[in-house]
């Protein structure tokens, strides 16, 4: 494939230069980091030469390109947009200033819980190994070597909160090993340990507020405080690096920070932020036992969505919890019916399909789901063509359901879809009998066929935009011009076309084109179409006179447009309480090019609908001289 090509292409796309914040490449996919995501041509972009989805994720722009073609495509990217390639994390850094400060928490909680995660996967793998062997091998349970493979399998979730306290001080900025003795603090063994039952009720007191009494308990099984707690504690040190003399830093810096730290920790941090995280777990622990499965298909219903918003790191939260609390992970099944539900109807894309683009998308990308990785499936195929995701979450619904009446468990997290069986394995310790693996195995079947069928049954190719046609920009009750209440659009005075009164407030492209007029009032646009199209959408009448208010431009002059692209949003409501009508005439501007333009809609139409069908004029024959043309010609001109 030509690179340089390619790398144009998809700077073109995304509308040059100055709209890159930050660029740079993984093994697989560009990342770039966008100023304004409303420049970017998705089509184009997905059509650019050796590009094999396009999805958006973390605030990045994640255009695949494939192992050996990507760090190409990123050289000759870089040198055509005259910038210099960052890392992965400068891109994770750059698309972060950009969102908001809940994804920003969110994040940050997916920072922490990430490095930590192989820990916790060798955790569980070895539980169930244990398990297998004890089920092998009788009397294994009472010997020295259950107690040796034991210790291994367990000791990550035994010190889990030193872990945790370490990660997060490198996402924090602090020094990791006061952080891991803040850490050590929160689990010694000086204190009760909070899986000892009724113990810790009766453990002594500390400190008491009215009748509320912090006791000396550990934070086994406990997350937030531990993340909380370093937090405080990498303030504390940095702000100290900064005031200390040298000379004292070494002995007043970690004094200090671990002392405050540690203080926090146990007298207020811990107490409040245990409480809440103790409520979170028993409120997810219920609602995956409403009976009937309810539970488990709402979570599955909506988790895809949130992955989509990027906030699905939140769930590692209540995952941790289940586990340290010496229960199964029941969470992580729903999630893997989830993933392979958006793989299934991805694959039913690519099995219907007859785009080859589309195809040969789909299928690695149904691939991946079920190896636990949905980013491709739901970006790059089941988003775009919305019924698809929509099936997925119907899929993933149903398994969910399943996964909850079943009460099918894992001894970790981080690992879902078909890998997700190591983890499934019977396990008593855990309370996960033999039957356990084989409805896992069930809630893999059950939501791959739901959202296969659904989405096979639903999806259909999109038909591709004819040419010479306009198709509503409005969603509404479409009328002859001849009807508008103002005699320049009735009379046809600016050209042929029709009006709609509608009933939502947003504009949208009527064709693939550019934005030829946005009016300073936002009231109006101009867009010319690919094939020359010239079309005036203009919304309300005599709403010039509002000077922009209750208008909201979504493109700027100049911009490419794909057709349904929102253009402009308004509020219907408050207009008409102005006292203004909101029939919103759609002119063809250069009617005089074209020997016929008809109506196609009557009655109500909706976003995408075919409206007017343009008709070009034949050319007429050329001649220098009219009059000569016409004259009868000799009998040697007829020869």
């Amino acid at each position: 494939m030509d690179y340089k090509k390619s790398a144009q292409s998809v700077l073109d796309a995304i509308g040059g230069k100055d709209n890159i914040v930050s660029a740079a490449h993984c093994a697989t996919r560009l990342r770039l980091v966008i100023a304004d995501n409303s420049k970017v041509n998705q089509e184009a972009l997905e059509n650019a030469e050796g590009v094999k989805g396009v999805f958006e994720a973390s605030g990045q722009l994640q255009i695949v390109f494939g192992t050996g073609v990507v760090n190409k495509v990123f050289e000759d990217f870089i040198a055509l947009a005259g910038i210099e390639g960052g890392t992965k994390e400068d891109v994770k850094k750059a698309a972060a200033s950009k969102q908001n400060v809940f994804l920003r928490l969110i994040k940050t909680l997916g920072d922490v819980f990430v490095p930590i995660l192989p820990a916790i996967v060798a955790s569980g793998l070895l539980m169930g190994l244990l398990e297998g062997m004890t089920k092998v091998i009788p009397g294994m349970a009472d010997s020295n070597w259950y107690t040796f493979f034991h210790l291994m399998s367990s000791a990550a979730l035994t010190f889990l909160p030193i872990l945790i306290a370490i990660s997060s001080a490198k996402v924090f900025g602090g020094n990791m090993y006061l952080a891991a003795v803040v850490g050590m603090i929160m689990i010694h063994p000086d204190l009760v340990n909070a899986w000892s039952g009724d113990a810790v009720n009766s453990a002594p007191v500390l400190l008491s507020i009215g009748s509320y009494h912090i006791r000396l308990v550990g934070y086994q099984g406990h997350v937030i405080p531990v993340i909380l707690s370093i937090w405080v504690m990498s303030l504390v040190e940095k702000k100290l690096h900064k005031v200390i003399p040298e000379m004292f830093d070494l002995f007043v810096v970690p004094l200090v920070s671990v002392l405050v730290a540690g203080a926090v920790a146990l007298l207020i941090v811990g107490p409040i932020f245990g409480q809440i995280e103790t409520w979170v777990l028993q409120g997810a622990s219920w609602l995956i036992s409403v009976p009937f499965g309810i539970g488990g298909f709402l979570i599955g219903a909506i988790y895809a969505p949130t992955v989509v918003a990027g906030v699905h790191h939140m769930y590692n939260i209540i995952e941790q919890g289940f586990l340290s609390n010496g229960g199964a992970n029941i969470w992580m099944p729903i999630a893997t019916a989830v993933n392979v539900a958006q793989g299934a109807a991805a694959l039913a894309v690519a099995l219907k399909t007859k785009n080859k683009k589309v195809k040969s998308m789909a299928v690695p990308a149904a691939l991946s789901a079920y190896m636990g990785i949905t980013e491709p499936a739901i970006f790059g195929v089941n988003i775009r063509y919305k019924k698809p995701f929509i099936a997925g979450m119907i899929g993933g619904a149903v398994g969910g359901m399943f996964a909850a009446i079943a009460g099918v468990g894992a001894s970790a997290y981080g690992v879902t879809g078909i890998f997700g069986i190591l983890i499934t394995l019977p396990n008593s310790e855990l309370g996960l009998g033999v039957w356990n693996i084989v409805n896992y195995i069930f809630t893999i079947l059950i939501a791959s066929a739901a959202a296969f069928i659904v989405s096979f049954i639903w999806y259909k190719d999109e038909a591709p935009l004819k040419k010479d046609r306009v198709y509503s920009p409005l969603k509404g009750e479409c009328i002859p011009l001849s009807k508008v209440n103002d005699s320049t659009f009735a009379g046809e005075v600016l050209g042929k076309g029709f009006a709609v009164v509608p009933s939502s407030g947003k504009v949208v492209a009527p064709f693939n084109g550019k934005i030829s007029t946005l009016f300073p009032t936002k009231h109006a646009v101009g867009v010319t179409s690919d094939d020359g199209i010239e079309v005036l959408i203009h919304v309300g009448l005599n709403t010039v006179e509002l000077n922009g208010k209750y208008f909201t431009a979504r493109v700027a002059e100049g911009d490419s447009v794909k057709a349904g692209q929102t253009l402009l949003t308004f509020n219907a409501e408050e207009i008409k309480k102005a006292g203004y009508d909101l029939t919103s005439p759609v002119v063809v501007t250069n009617t005089d090019d074209y020997s016929a333009v008809e109506l196609l809609a009557d009655g109500k139409v909706t976003f995408g609908d075919e409206v007017l069908a343009l008709k070009k004029e034949e050319a007429a024959p050329e001649s220098e001289n009219s009059d000569v043309a016409d004259a009868p010609k000799t009998a040697s001109e007829e020869a």
